[in-house]
Formats: C-alpha cells, sequence, structure tokens
C-alpha cells in the first residue's frame, strides 16, 4: 500500500509555490538583461558618443566627419573622453535593457496564448511593445545621459554631479516630454526590427519545424534587420537628441517640436549632413551592439540556469 501510495503521489504534479519562484525567476531574468545591455553599451561607448557630437553640431567638432572625430576627442579631452555620459549610461541602460528583454519574452507569451497571435508577427509586435515599455521607464535617463555626453568642458562632468543638477533645474515633465513621443515610436519600428531576426531561426510552440539558423546567419540577418530600423528612424533620432539637449543648444528656441526641429535641421544642414548626420556610425555599431547584448543575454540566462 505504501508503495501504490508513493507511486501515485510520484505520478501526481508537484505544486511549487509560484509567487517565490516567479519572483527568484523575474530578479534572475532582470540581471540577466541588464548585464547584457550594460555589456553591449559599453563595447560602443566611443561610437556613441561620437554620435551625439556630430547629431547635435557639437561647436568644437561640427566640422569634422566621424573618423576624424574619433581622433579628435581622445586628443582634446583625453582617451576617457570617449566614455563622457557612459555612467549616467550604465545607470539608464541596466534597467533598459533588463526591462526590455524581460518585457518582450512576456508579451511573446502573452500575444500568443492570450490574443492568439502567432508566427513572425507576434515576435515583431513583442519586440516593438519591449522597446516602448523600456523607453517609458528609463526616458528621462536618457535625456540627462545625452546633455552630459554633449559637453566638451563644463562644470558637471560626473554622473551624479549631473543627476542632481538636471532634476533641480528641469521640470521633470519637461525632462519626460523632451522628444519623448517620436523616440517611442521610432522604437516601436527599431526594437521590432531588432528582436525579429533573433527569433526566425528558433523553433516555437506554433513554429515548431521551423529550419534552425547557425549563428552567422543570424548574426547576419540581425545586422541587416538594425541597418534597416536605423535607416528608417534616424532623421526622428536626429531630432529627439536635439530637442533633449534644449537650451544647451544655441538654437533651441527653434527645436521645441518635431515638425520645427525637422525644418530647422534640414535648412540649416540639409539631409546628410543634417538629418542623416551621423547615420554610418549605427551601421558601424549595430552589429557589434546587438551581437554583444544576445550573446551575453544567453550566456547569462545559461548562468543564472533561466533556460
Amino acid at each position: 500500500m505504501a508503495t501504490e501510495a508513493s507511486v501515485a503521489s510520484a505520478g501526481q504534479p508537484q505544486i511549487q509555490g509560484p509567487t517565490q519562484f516567479d519572483l527568484y525567476y523575474w530578479l534572475r531574468s532582470f540581471v540577466a538583461g541588464g548585464v547584457a545591455g550594460c555589456c553591449a553599451k559599453t563595447t560602443i561607448a566611443p561610437l556613441d558618443r561620437v554620435k551625439i557630437l556630430l547629431q547635435a553640431h557639437n561647436p568644437h567638432y561640427k566640422h569634422l566627419g566621424v573618423f576624424a572625430t574619433l581622433r579628435a576627442v581622445p586628443k582634446k579631452e583625453g582617451f576617457l573622453g570617449l566614455y563622457k555620459g557612459n555612467g549616467a549610461m550604465m545607470v539608464r541602460i541596466f534597467p533598459y535593457g533588463a526591462i526590455q528583454f524581460m518585457a518582450f519574452d512576456n508579451y511573446k507569451k502573452f500575444l500568443s496564448t492570450k490574443l492568439g497571435i502567432s508566427g513572425h508577427i507576434h515576435r515583431l509586435m513583442a519586440g516593438s511593445l519591449a522597446g516602448m515599455t523600456a523607453v517609458i521607464c528609463t526616458y528621462p535617463l536618457d535625456v540627462i545621459r545625452a546633455r552630459l555626453a554633449f559637453q566638451v568642458t563644463g562644470e558637471h562632468r560626473y554622473t551624479v554631479s549631473c543627476l542632481c543638477f538636471f532634476f533641480q533645474l528641469i521640470n521633470c515633465c519637461d525632462l519626460f516630454l523632451s522628444g519623448f513621443s517620436f523616440f517611442t515610436f521610432g522604437t516601436l519600428k527599431s526594437l521590432g526590427l531588432h528582436h525579429f531576426p533573433e527569433l526566425l531561426g528558433k523553433p516555437s510552440l506554433d513554429n515548431p519545424d521551423v529550419l534552425v539558423l547557425k549563428t552567422h546567419v543570424n548574426l547576419l540577418c540581425g545586422g541587416i534587420a538594425g541597418a534597416i530600423a536605423q535607416t528608417l528612424s534616424y532623421p526622428l533620432d536626429v531630432a529627439r537628441r536635439r530637442m533633449q539637449l534644449g537650451a544647451v543648444l544655441p538654437d533651441s528656441d527653434r527645436c521645441l517640436t518635431l515638425t520645427n526641429t525637422l525644418k530647422h535641421v534640414y535648412s540649416q544642414y540639409g539631409i546628410t549632413k543634417g538629418l542623416y548626420r551621423g547615420l554610418s556610425l549605427n551601421y558601424i555599431r549595430c552589429v557589434p551592439s546587438q551581437a554583444v547584448a544576445f550573446t551575453t543575454y544567453e550566456f547569462m540566462k545559461q548562468v543564472l540556469h533561466l533556460n
């Protein structure tokens, strides 16, 4: 009898406390996504700094190209000048990366199980929604990071002093709305396409017979998708950056709305030197950024037993 009882109990699924398990899983997922985001952004931090300087036409570097600026920044500000604003970026990107990766997995499950949306379209939607969620949660930190990275010399050289200074002088609503609406729109397109190729070669419940792609093919697909997404949304990114910088720029009174900002940049600098200035940096940074992010995330999932 005891044997039969033990067999019967063994055949029944063990009920585990979902709250505690979900909490541990959530924390581990948060850490995995945050570490992946930080590693990816630190890898391309010099390119991001140069991109901000070029997008906003910093007076110290506005006559230089991409590679000339990469050489000029260390000469003028020292090697660490290439990483100026990276501290604020880490404060932002850890929760951003964590929220983005976690939200992507959860949106994907929700769209598939609750709404019955399957196939590639639900992955594209999940990526867009995940990017928008991460932006909403961390956007004010992106404004602060942009203003810190734009400085060449100045009082607020460190992340903490910059955070305190801007939270004292800038209305929180203005900080949140500085280019937020169309940055969110650009993120919907960009992040959706970024996550899309990551899952093209992964079997799933709705597509179990998919041909599993090799790593280099996934990387190539990710790079192409990222390049397309960045090209489509780049003028919005330029306008967002100029609006974020606000009073730091001498022509801030002409960059109060999306339409005015785009018109001003186009009339002053044209297309290649205005709306698409620094786009080549996005192509250069796209592949290493996505590769480091997803590779680190998969590695952290194994380390933290999330698979």
